[in-house]
C-alpha cells in the first residue's frame, strides 16, 4: 500500500472528523443543530465523543474478529487520524458558530450531490 496516500487519508478523515463529527455525526449533528437547536460547535464536540467509544472501539473489534482488518494500514491512518482531528477540532473551535454552521452546511451538500449523481 502507498504510504503517503495512507497518510493522507488519515489526515484528511481526521480534519473532517475534527470539524464535523463525521461517522454518525451526518445524522446526530444536524439533529442536535436543527431539532435540539444545539450550537453547530457544540453539536460536532457532542458528536464526536458519543462516537468514539461504540463506533471506533466496538466496531474495530468486530472487524478484527472477522480477519478484516490491515493491522499496518490501520495504525498509519491512524497516526494521521490523530493529527488531522486535533487541526480540524482547532479549526472549528475558532470559527464564527454561523460560519461553522455554513461549511458544515456545505460539506453535506456537495456529499450528497456526490452521491446523488456518482455512476455507481
Amino acid at each position: 500500500m502507498n504510504l503517503a496516500l495512507l497518510i493522507a487519508l488519515g489526515l484528511l478523515a481526521g480534519v473532517l472528523a475534527g470539524m464535523f463529527g463525521i461517522g454518525g455525526g451526518l445524522i446526530i449533528v444536524p439533529g442536535l443543530v436543527l431539532v435540539l437547536k444545539v450550537d453547530a460547535k457544540m453539536a460536532a464536540g457532542t458528536s464526536l465523543a458519543a462516537l468514539v467509544l461504540p463506533t471506533g472501539l466496538l466496531g474495530a473489534l468486530e472487524y478484527y474478529r472477522s480477519g478484516l482488518i490491515d493491522i499496518k494500514a490501520a495504525c498509519i491512518v491512524a497516526g494521521g487520524l490523530f493529527v488531522g482531528a486535533y487541526f480540524g477540532a482547532r479549526l472549528m473551535v475558532g470559527l464564527d458558530p454561523l460560519m461553522a454552521k455554513r461549511i458544515y452546511g456545505g460539506f453535506l451538500l456537495l456529499m450528497g450531490a456526490r452521491l446523488l449523481f456518482s455512476a455507481s
